[in-house]
């Protein structure tokens, strides 16, 4: 299978690209970003550890590794609609939160307006540039405030 974009071709701004590192345990980091995403304007309607699971599944040995589904609910009904609905197959917005070593976490997160964009799932109109800026104004907020 071809891919419709060349992956070499696209940087960290075209998909919206953030990462941080926090100085704390996995814990604190992981409570930590939940509280700054809320206060940025953010519901965590998800949240889930895959090392969890797959140490348990699978015996990976995964360090620390949590996933937080944020959501914005003006700015996803906006989406939804600018995308007759196909949006929704990418959200939440996750944030992702690893161990990098013990007491270091790396905070993690792209645009799923700019990626949609990008595969063709949203349209390249004013509407969504609209969305993909707030949604990028949103973010930028919370990462600042990690």
């Amino acid at each position: 299978m071809m891919l419709p974009i060349d992956p070499d071709q696209i940087n960290s701004a075209d998909i919206g690209e953030e990462r941080a590192s926090l100085e704390m345990s996995h814990e604190d980091a992981v409570e930590h970003v939940r509280e700054v995403f809320r206060d940025a304007g953010f519901g965590i309607p998800v949240e889930f550890s895959p090392s969890e699971m797959l140490n348990e599944k699978v015996d990976a040995d995964r360090d620390p590794y949590y996933v937080l589904g944020a959501c914005n609910p003006e700015v996803a009904d906006r989406a939804l609609d600018a995308t007759d609905n196909r949006l929704g197959a990418l959200m939440p917005c996750n944030v992702v939160v690893w161990e990098e070593e013990p007491g270091k976490q790396v905070v993690y997160h792209v645009s799923i307006m700019r990626i949609a964009r990008l595969v063709g799932m949203a349209p390249d109109n004013e509407e969504m540039a609209d969305i993909v800026a707030n949604t990028g104004e949103l973010v930028d907020e919370a990462f600042a405030n990690l």
